[in-house]
């Protein structure tokens, strides 16, 4: 595998972990989508992912 230059480093520097790899955040590496986050980064919001604890408005309803 070849060496990332310096200016490419630079630009994945927040996503370059210890052993200088790409890595992205845990909920965003089964992603297929493109929108892919850092691993240093919190995910507050996702608008392509719901977890299984999420509820609609109307579910607790018994809607």
């Amino acid at each position: 595998m070849p060496r990332m230059s310096k200016k490419r480093k630079e630009e994945w520097s927040f996503f370059l972990n210890h052993r200088n790899r790409i890595t992205y955040n845990d909920l965003c590496r089964g992603c297929t989508r493109d929108c892919k986050q850092s691993f240093r980064a919190i995910i507050i919001l996702c608008p392509r992912y719901y977890s299984k604890r999420w509820k609609k408005e109307g579910a607790a309803n018994g809607r």
